[in-house]
């Protein structure tokens, strides 16, 4: 049986731009990327903290250590500059691998820079839901 688990989450990053002329997807700092395992053009699922909206893109390299944070193409409708977003990637697994996988969760400051990461939602968290 195959099983689909968070795979990563860059969790409340500030949209640095919206920018509705453009093909579509969303640019990501670079470095924020390899920290977090996402690679470019993988689908990414999008989560507006400030608005509500939830959409499906995809993402793309922007430069590295620049804080980028661009939705673009029609996805800028649902985003702009200063909404908190949750931007998260899910993989599909056998049993045996959801055993002992663990996602790369990537939490950050107003400015989008890296607070801590880790790999497990901590206790208070869960017992809020």
């Amino acid at each position: 049986m195959q099983v689909t688990l968070l795979k990563s989450k860059l969790h409340r990053v500030t949209t640095t731009h919206a920018e509705l002329d453009y093909e579509g997807s969303c640019a990501i700092d670079g470095h924020l990327l390899d920290i977090a395992g996402i690679r470019e053009y993988e689908q990414i699922q999008i989560y507006n903290i400030t608005n509500g909206e939830r959409f499906t893109t995809y993402a793309i390299r922007a430069e590295d250590n620049s804080g980028i944070i661009s939705v673009n193409g029609a996805a800028a409708h649902k985003a702009k500059p200063q909404d908190l977003l949750i931007i998260a990637t899910f993989a599909s697994m056998n049993e045996a691998e959801a055993d002992v996988f663990k996602p790369k969760l990537v939490y950050f400051d107003t400015k989008n820079r890296i607070t801590h990461t880790c790999n497990t939602i901590p206790t208070q968290m869960k017992e809020a839901s």
